[in-house]
């Protein structure tokens, strides 16, 4: 093989890896610059009854401002799922798999198959004709060992109501639900807490890139 052949042959080659080399850089370059963190943020409507009297929330403790939702960088609990701005029928949630227990254990309010008990200890359990009655998205799940570990999806609407109440009764309160979770999608929330993850990194975006 002459001079002429091989030179022939490197250059071939180097045009080769030259072009996957520069494809390689520009793949590695979008991925750098168009990175977004996994974010989560929707919505869901629900109410809370306790002997025909529906739970308004009313205190600050019930409400969580964007600097509450992480610590150092890392979410917490109460950013995980949470109400906003004394809006006091919208749950947002801001992280996978978050469940109906866990945010009302966020407010303070702990569920379990057949009671529900209040912040100051209060445990409103079931005993005679008063029990736990449950609506999800017009579903009933009274009888089906509560919604604890249900997890909470995009505009669910959720009834809580312990008491002796009838069906009608239950409809009537469910009906009463507002149904503005679409409405908070779609809408900017300047104090969701997956906003202060909009400034990502550099490392984090030297990480994604490989």
């Amino acid at each position: 093989m002459n001079k002429r052949e091989l030179r022939f042959i490197y250059t071939k080659w180097f045009i080769a890896i030259s072009c996957l080399a520069l494809g390689a850089l520009i793949v590695l370059g979008l991925r750098f610059f168009t990175y977004q963190p996994d974010t989560v943020h929707y919505h869901a409507n629900f109410a809370l009854y306790i002997n025909g009297q529906r739970v308004q929330f009313r205190g600050i403790q019930y409400y969580t401002d964007a600097e509450m939702c992480t610590i150092n960088n890392v979410m917490t609990p109460i950013g995980r799922a949470h109400m906003h701005d004394n809006v006091n029928d919208v749950v947002h949630v801001e992280d996978h798999a978050v469940t109906w227990g866990q945010f009302f254990a966020n407010l303070g309010w702990y569920m379990g198959p057949d009671f529900i008990e209040s912040p100051d200890g209060t445990m409103y359990k079931e005993s005679g004709n008063s029990k736990l009655n449950i609506l999800i998205d017009g579903q009933n799940y009274t009888d089906l060992g509560g919604v604890a570990n249900t997890v909470i999806k995009d505009q669910d609407k959720l009834l809580v109501s312990f008491g002796d109440v009838t069906a009608g009764v239950l409809e009537q309160e469910y009906t009463a639900i507002p149904s503005t979770a679409h409405h908070y999608d779609v809408t900017k929330d300047p104090a969701s807490c997956s906003g202060n993850q909009s400034n990502v990194s550099i490392h984090e975006r030297l990480v994604h890139m490989f």
